[in-house]
């Protein structure tokens, strides 16, 4: 083993580096979608010098403070405070760094890995080392290391491979008689630190119990280590049973659509049965025309045959793991890397109410494919004898193929403009596309009050209703023709229709949202015009509280009261009894001379508290 050390380091960094080159294209790129709320208009990033206190507000930041996800955005801040600015690349850098560490990491892991499962020394050191290059030039990394809020998501795949390193290097000194508490400490820190980088690492515990039902099957040199594994992964799913059962399912569970979705948790199960097959032609067939990047407009499954592929779909993913556990014992490394990858997508596919598809949730799970697909390649050629030169030659020309599609689609990532045009052609349905390539051309006219600008946003924007009817682009050409002053009546009219008729979901709140955020600058003379726009909303998808009071405030200060105490009744409907900003505008409204509106909404709230 000593002998293969020193070159194997060396061909692991060398590996690595190739893994990190494919993504250099993509540098000059911009920032995209979560980018904006959590890193550019996060101005708790902003650290200009190096002050531990800054660092550790920065650290503590996401969502407004939680403290989740730590560890990202304390590099984030870092890479604020060495770069001098919210330089892209700078940030970038950093992703492409994560991602060659985490590459490295994994050939170390996939070679005691390979060794578990009796693989030859030589072929255990190039099947670490193939595997590891594989997974990190495939294409579809390309959403995850380019997009730069998923360093979430890339540091905890980093420290679950360090994890999943130290569960086999413990398990190994298991297996001959000893405790391996020194592999187990280690394994406890570095899962601490993927929990502060990303929640789904707490899938952990999914993933090695997948390697104990295939390549560890629970065993030990001492009895009571092994009745103890047995033990602790019984009472785990036991557990892991109740929580789903009487926590997740009456927390997350949605008969009717989730708020803000158009989709109920049974469609987003069906649904998510063609997703994992589209991920898994995706990782089969990488090519970067197959991988649009958005996905907003993928179809919900409404029943097992609508769409006609979903029973298909749900047929192909039980087969594959009815296939992985049949095969276990027969072939446990191709049945491990089955399950890892189905682990890999428990919550992501699950009952939460996320959005349907996103690339990077394969950042791990494709390593688990690809496992599988290594295993049963080796079985192939055991079974027909292939020639060393051969196998090479075949292996090579796939490389240099991934690759290529991988420095294609970094490339595209590389400008904005480029990436916006390219993302709107290969998904002309999804409303996202549209609206970044428009956005893109406003920040352009932002930047240089260059008007000409503004009409190209317009004209994308217009474009965009061939394909698709985006009340957020309906919108966005309001505050463009707004600002140009050829705003016209027809353009609020057909805003209207789109509100109406659009589906329940963010983006009507975007828009209103967008209203707000521009009443001096923008729809000066139209504010008639966004109240009416407020008023439909109140009906088409009642606001929240906080929605309702900035509308109600909105219509107040554009001299319309009567039409402002409409949005000021649906936050008092919504709100508690105590609220402390009703208090304060009952109060403002009294001082302002309006006593009446203050008695009318003190009397719906002593209403409220008396039922």
């Amino acid at each position: 083993m000593n002998r293969f050390a020193p070159p194997f380091l060396l061909l692991t960094l060398c590996f690595a580096v190739l893994g990190m080159a494919v993504f250099v294209p993509g540098l000059p790129g911009g920032f995209v979608l979560d980018d904006g709320a959590n890193i550019l208009q996060n101005r708790i990033l902003y650290v200009d010098r190096f002050d531990v206190e800054q660092f550790v507000y920065a650290a503590l930041s996401f969502h407004d403070g939680t403290g989740s996800r730590a560890l990202p955005m304390l590099t984030f801040a870092l890479d604020y405070w060495r770069a001098g600015a919210m330089d892209v690349e700078a940030f970038k850098l950093t992703n492409i760094g994560v991602h060659g560490l985490t590459a490295l990491a994994l050939a170390f892991f996939l070679r005691r890995l390979f060794r578990l499962a009796q693989w030859s020394e030589q072929r255990a050191v190039w099947g670490a080392l193939l595997v590891a290059l594989a997974w990190a030039i495939h294409p579809l990394q390309v959403s995850s290391v380019l997009y730069v809020v998923q360093r979430m998501q890339t540091m905890s795949s980093f420290f679950i491979i360090l994890a999943l390193w130290a569960y086999v290097a413990m398990r190994e000194a298991q297996l001959a008689g000893g405790r391996g508490r020194l592999q187990g400490g280690l394994l406890v820190l570095v899962w601490l630190l993927a929990l502060a980088c990303k929640e789904d690492a707490v899938l952990l515990p999914v993933y090695t119990l997948a390697l104990e039902l295939t390549l560890l099957r629970f065993a030990a040199g001492q009895r009571v280590v092994a009745r103890g594994l047995r033990q602790s992964y019984g009472l785990m799913l036991v557990l892991g049973g109740l929580l789903f059962v009487f926590y997740a399912l009456p927390h997350y569970w949605h008969w009717d659509a989730y708020p803000g979705r158009n989709f109920s948790s049974s469609e987003r199960l069906l649904t998510q049965g063609r997703v994992l097959v589209m991920y898994l032609g995706q990782i089969l067939l990488p090519w970067p025309d197959w991988m649009p990047f958005y996905y907003d407009n993928y179809q919900v499954s409404r029943s097992l045959w609508q769409p006609w592929t979903t029973l298909p779909s749900l047929a192909i993913l039980f087969a594959m793991l009815f296939w992985a556990w049949r095969w276990r014992h027969r072939q446990p490394l191709f049945a491990f890397g089955i399950l890892f990858f189905f682990a890999g997508h428990f919550l992501a596919s699950n009952v939460i109410g996320l959005e349907l598809v996103f690339e990077h949730r394969n950042h791990l799970p494709l390593l688990g494919m690809l496992l599988a697909l290594a295993d049963l390649l080796l079985l192939v050629v055991n079974r027909l004898q292939l020639n060393r030169p051969s196998l090479l030659a075949a292996l090579t020309l796939c490389l240099v193929f991934v690759s290529a599609a991988t420095l294609m689609r970094a490339y595209m990532w590389g400008d904005p403009l480029r990436f916006a045009e390219k993302s709107a052609s290969l998904a002309p349905q999804s409303n996202r596309s549209w609206i970044g390539w428009s956005n893109f051309w406003f920040s352009r006219y932002k930047q240089t009050k260059d008007t000409q600008y503004l009409y190209y946003a317009v004209d994308v924007a217009e474009r965009s209703f061939e394909h698709t009817a985006s009340v957020a682009v309906a919108g966005n050409i309001l505050l463009f023709k707004s600002i140009l002053g050829n705003l016209e009546q027809s353009d609020w009219q057909r805003f209207y229709e789109i509100l109406r008729g659009s589906p329940p979901g963010g983006e009507r709140g975007q828009a209103m949202e967008m209203f707000m955020t521009h009443p001096e600058k923008n729809f000066v003379h139209e504010r008639a015009e966004v109240v009416k726009a407020m008023q439909l909303m109140l009906v088409v998808e009642p606001p929240g509280f906080t929605q309702a009071m900035r509308m109600g405030v909105y219509a107040y200060k554009a001299g319309m009261p009567l039409e402002a105490m409409v949005f000021f009744r649906r936050a008092a409907l919504v709100s508690s009894p105590d609220e402390p900003t009703l208090k304060r505008l009952m109060g403002d409204l009294v001082q302002q001379g309006h006593p009446e509106m203050a008695a009318e909404l003190q009397a719906l709230l002593d209403k409220r508290g008396s039922i």
